[in-house]
């Protein structure tokens, strides 16, 4: 069979490459043509755009990429087009991804969204599009079954990925990655500040000018290939690219942008504090359209506040650093997060998202 996939951020080539390789276990003879990143293409098949190209973030950065935001559209309309994929497997990446759900649906291609739009959040008009246009939509949010449910569109839930691709990893021994990169036997703090070179901007340098109140801690940054290590020179601090998982399992606490971070840094049973900043405008358009009590997935999944957010003004450096003295001092406060990270761990559900969002992709093909 023929599968044209398209992801266009970090999370959705690694998620993609998971769903990509429990399809081969399905289908051996499977051939992938996809929009990704690095790890989807270790897997195997056709990368065609690399999702460093695709990232904007933001409504005011999407304005200001327009033309070459139409330019992917039209491109990949001719990909479809050309290729005839047995299905189109749409992973995350809405406000690409549904305009796309139209186009293949209406030339007759099969359609699959794995991992939903967040409409729960804004743009629930978006369910409209969704039934009309989307065979099959994979939720990976326990929640986002029932919310479904209650639009009349019946989802699969079909669990976390992230649950399965922390138990497959090579799991590095905490004195093997110090020794590997070059770090003092300090405790460690992670520096998470984001995947994308316009948040990293914003983010980075209020995490280092808090970091400065702890000179007895290591700070490290997560690093992404995708991103120009110009971006982290300015700052005076060691980067680990594309070790996030081991740099967690050796921190004792982190400082986290908001995004598919948070879930990680929990489940690897980090203690941490979130923080995040916008362009002004789109903060303000935001805050009109979007209308959530949280913005981190460790609050959203538990329905309270887990762990502390710090958004837009808030998100000083003062904050950050009473915040993180908080994690870092107070042992009783410590050890209710690790608790409620506990609860949420079993929210979602048993591992094996990917396995099961295959055999869902394999029941439409069949259909």
């Amino acid at each position: 069979m023929k599968y044209y996939l398209i992801a266009g951020e970090a999370s959705g080539d690694l998620h993609g490459a998971f769903l990509m390789k429990a399809i081969l276990r399905n289908d051996p003879q499977a051939q992938f043509r996809f929009w990704g990143g690095d790890k989807m293409k270790a897997v195997g098949g056709t990368l065609v755009k690399h999702y460093r190209d695709l990232a904007f973030m933001g409504i005011v950065e999407v304005v200001m990429n327009l033309r070459t935001i139409r330019k992917n559209f039209s491109f990949c309309k001719k990909e479809l087009l050309s290729y005839q994929p047995d299905v189109v497997i749409l992973i995350d990446y809405p406000g690409f991804n549904l305009r796309m759900a139209r186009f293949a649906h209406e030339n007759g291609l099969k359609v699959v969204f794995y991992i939903s739009p967040t409409i729960w959040a804004w743009k629930q008009s978006r369910i409209k599009i969704i039934k009309k246009y989307v065979d099959r939509m994979m939720v990976i949010l326990p929640f986002e079954k029932e919310f479904y449910a209650r639009l009349g569109y019946q989802a699969d839930f079909v669990g976390h990925p992230l649950l399965d691709e922390l138990k497959e990893e090579k799991q590095v021994p905490k004195e093997v990655f110090l020794r590997e990169n070059h770090l003092s036997e300090k405790p460690v703090v992670a520096v998470l500040p984001g995947s994308r070179e316009q948040e990293i901007k914003k983010i980075l340098p209020v995490m280092m000018a808090a970091a400065k109140e702890f000179p007895e801690y290591q700070f490290v940054a997560a690093g992404v290939k995708s991103v120009s290590p110009a971006v982290y020179s300015d700052f005076n601090i060691p980067v680990v690219f594309d070790q996030t998982h081991a740099l967690l399992r050796a921190s004792v606490a982190a400082m986290v942008a908001s995004g598919t971070a948070t879930l990680e840094t929990a489940l690897l049973n980090v203690p941490q504090v979130v923080g995040y900043k916008l362009n002004i405008l789109t903060y303000f358009i935001g805050k009109m359209l979007v209308h959530l009590r949280f913005i981190s997935l460790v609050n959203l999944i538990m329905d309270k506040e887990v762990v502390q957010e710090l958004i837009q003004f808030d998100f000083t450096a003062q904050n950050l650093a009473k915040a993180l003295h908080d994690l870092l001092e107070n042992e009783s406060r410590r050890k209710e997060i690790l608790a409620q990270y506990a609860q949420m761990r079993e929210k979602l559900g048993s591992e094996g998202a990917s396995e099961r969002a295959a055999a869902v992709v394999a029941e439409v093909l069949q259909q």
